[in-house]
């Protein structure tokens, strides 16, 4: 019942304008404002600031800097097992497997088709058909940075349009697309 309610009040927000919201606060400046907000988000989701570069609210300009916040050196060490699997970012897989058929897979509990996915360059679904795939789900309390498993470089990114929801498991499990 709390999730379903959860969601409805999703639907009756103005999400676009609640996401403006938090993006401007998230940004703020103001030692005392952005020092508040930081507090209470490590006592709400218990961040475990044991292992951030810095020190926490202090040496965060705002609040968004320390959602992106570094890591101390050695906080993360990485499997060089060569059979080893490495996530890009903190979080749970909440599930991966095989790309069934030529465009359609499972992801957050919910069927999507590649096209779905990668709305704004179709061509580029083609090259994932019958691949693999994984949703990592981060939580608030994980380290918000996402790394690439190779050297490279960034040649594109896309929006995607649509409606902004929360990506917790109530509401992916409720909420189609």
């Amino acid at each position: 019942m709390r999730d379903q309610a959860f969601v409805a009040l999703q639907y009756l927000l103005p999400r676009h304008l609640a996401t403006a919201a938090i993006w401007r606060i998230a940004r703020i400046r103001h030692r005392a404002t952005k020092d508040f907000l930081i507090r209470q988000f490590v006592d709400a989701f218990d961040v475990d600031l044991g292992e951030v570069r810095g020190k926490v609210p202090g040496d965060f300009a705002t609040f968004n800097d320390f959602f992106i916040r570094e890591l101390k050196d050695g906080a993360r060490p990485i499997d060089d097992d060569d059979d080893a699997v490495v996530a890009p970012a903190d979080g749970t897989v909440s599930v991966a497997g095989s790309i069934r058929g030529d465009t359609i897979f499972q992801a957050k509990g919910l069927d999507y088709t590649l096209s779905d996915l990668l709305a704004t360059d179709l061509d580029e679904a083609e090259r994932y058909v019958d691949g693999s795939f994984a949703t990592i789900y981060l939580a608030p309390y994980n380290y918000h940075r996402v790394h690439a498993p190779l050297a490279g470089e960034l040649v594109a990114a896309r929006y995607v349009p649509g409606d902004l929801f929360s990506v917790n498991k109530s509401t992916v499990s409720r909420v189609n697309g």
